[in-house]
C-alpha cells in the first residue's frame, strides 16, 4: 500500500486545512462553500511566521488554488509545490463535519510519467 502524502481536516470556523508533504495550507470557509456548491475556484493560502530582530512577523500568502475537476468527481489542489487530488465525496464530508479527515493523493501529470514509445499506440505508425 502506498502511503498518502497528506490529509484534509476541518477547522472550527468551517474552513479546511490541507497538510501535504510537510506544508500546511488553508482554504477559508466561504471559499469552501463556493467550491462545493457553485464550482468556483478557491484560493489556497499558507500562513508564514518570520522573526525579525525581536519581533514576530506573520503573513498570509495565496500559494495556489483548488478546483473541481472537469468530471466533477474530485477536487484538485494546485500549489507552487505540486498538485494533489481529493475525492469530492471525501472533501464534502470533511467540509460538512461528517468526517474528521480525508486522504490527499499526489496528482501525476503527463510530464511525470515517462512513456516508452514502443508501447504507445500511434495511428501514423500503423497506416501504409
Amino acid at each position: 500500500m502506498i502511503p498518502e502524502p497528506g490529509a484534509l481536516t476541518c477547522t472550527a470556523a468551517g474552513g479546511l486545512v490541507v497538510d501535504v508533504e510537510g506544508e500546511r495550507y488553508r482554504i477559508e470557509a466561504g471559499d469552501v462553500k463556493g467550491l462545493i456548491f457553485s464550482g468556483r475556484p478557491a484560493p489556497v493560502m499558507r500562513e508564514w511566521v518570520r522573526h525579525e530582530g525581536g519581533t514576530v512577523v506573520t503573513g498570509l500568502t495565496i500559494e495556489g488554488h483548488a478546483v473541481v475537476n472537469p468530471a466533477g468527481r474530485a477536487v484538485v489542489i494546485r500549489t507552487r509545490a505540486g498538485a494533489w487530488i481529493v475525492p469530492l465525496v471525501s472533501f464534502r464530508r470533511v467540509a460538512c463535519g461528517e468526517e474528521v479527515r480525508a486522504p490527499v493523493f499526489g496528482l501525476v501529470g503527463e510530464g511525470d510519467c515517462p512513456m516508452d514509445r514502443s508501447l504507445s499506440t500511434d495511428l501514423r505508425d500503423s497506416t501504409p
